[in-house]
């Protein structure tokens, strides 16, 4: 009888060392190829990618028709994701929480038991697009916030684990209400999805016209196999176990994952940088946020080059807006104070 393979959750450091750079590879191929498939959109992949890996909610800013929605489609397609693990809704001022988390098994409820049709829903999905995030009312703001945070979902009162591991979500813009403040910190990246049509006008037109084609003929020519979801929670489960990892030095003294990958002067470049733009730009970085910008720092530079942190890694910071007129700031004022520009 043949044995089942561990879930990425249950490999060991040793195993995934063995598979490491295989599956670097196998990921950039996936990242590159998909960007084929998009006019200009390969900066917003990336980010999908490495928010992905490290799990990390991402945020796509920008007007209607500018392939927002089509972006994570497409990569959940790629993936090879099946439909009862993936989950996407529009979001309004009514959604109702059945809408997101199940509807009231009115049978239980018979019984006794407040419990939910859960199924093909939110609390049973490995992906999830949320479109018009913002627009949610405070009932379902509060489970987002439970579901993101602690990756539960209360049915009577007590707590399940759910499997949600991507979460990608959709905004035309972003609203400065008190109330969602908690929401927008919980997406450390957010990322602008631009009109492309004035400077790539008949690239667009072809483009286009392809994507319409395939969707009629009902082909989806970016399902190329070049890794899955499990390639990117093996790529999630790897980092995470060298973050908890300490190493000697050689001279009896451990060094943790910063010591061995975070160069000291690339380290103090990142402090300058965040002191700049909270101090002379007045952005916003909570605590945790700079927690999260480091996991996002290693995943990046791991992707990109293998492991070591870089300044390059560090445009990162340029995704950390607030508001469309920061997320635009931060577009041009990052590549200059990296000297860039």
């Amino acid at each position: 009888m043949a044995q089942t393979a561990p879930a990425p959750d249950e490999l060991s450091l040793q195993d995934l060392q063995a598979e490491a750079d295989d599956l670097r590879k196998r990921i950039n191929r996936f990242r590159q190829s998909l960007g084929r498939f998009f006019v200009q959109k390969q900066e917003i992949i990336d980010l999908m990618v490495v928010a992905a890996i490290a799990q990390e909610p991402l945020l796509l800013v920008g007007p209607p028709g500018t392939a927002k929605s089509d972006l994570v489609l497409k990569f959940k397609d790629a993936l090879q994701v099946r439909e009862d693990e993936y989950f996407e809704y529009m979001l309004t001022r009514f959604t109702e929480p059945s809408e997101i988390i199940g509807a009231i098994d009115i049978k239980e409820l018979r019984d006794g038991r407040y419990l939910r049709k859960k199924e093909g829903k939110l609390p049973t999905a490995r992906i999830a697009f949320l479109d018009e995030i913002f627009k949610s009312n405070s009932a379902i703001l509060n489970i987002l916030l439970t579901i993101i945070n602690e990756k539960k979902f209360y049915q009577e009162g007590k707590p399940e684990p759910v499997p949600l591991r991507i979460l990608f979500a959709a905004t035309n813009e972003i609203p400065e209400q008190g109330e969602l403040a908690a929401l927008k910190d919980r997406f450390v990246l957010k990322v602008e999805s631009r009109s492309v049509q004035d400077e790539h006008f008949q690239e667009l037109i072809d483009m286009g016209l392809q994507a319409e084609a395939y969707k009629n003929l009902n082909q989806r020519p970016w399902v190329e196999g070049h890794c899955t979801l499990d390639d990117l929670l093996k790529a999630n489960r790897y980092m995470t176990l060298l973050f908890s990892r300490r190493q000697g030095d050689g001279r009896g003294e451990e060094q943790n994952d910063r010591a061995i990958f975070f160069p000291a002067d690339v380290f103090r470049e990142f402090q300058r940088l965040v002191k700049t733009l909270v101090r002379e730009d007045r952005i916003f970085i909570s605590d945790r946020k700079l927690v999260k910008l480091y996991k996002l720092f290693r995943v990046r530079a791991w992707l990109f080059s293998g492991g070591t942190v870089s300044r390059d890694d560090l445009r990162l910071l340029a995704y950390l807006g607030e508001t469309l007129q920061e997320i635009a700031h931060l577009r041009e004022k990052v590549p200059m104070l990296l000297g860039d520009a």
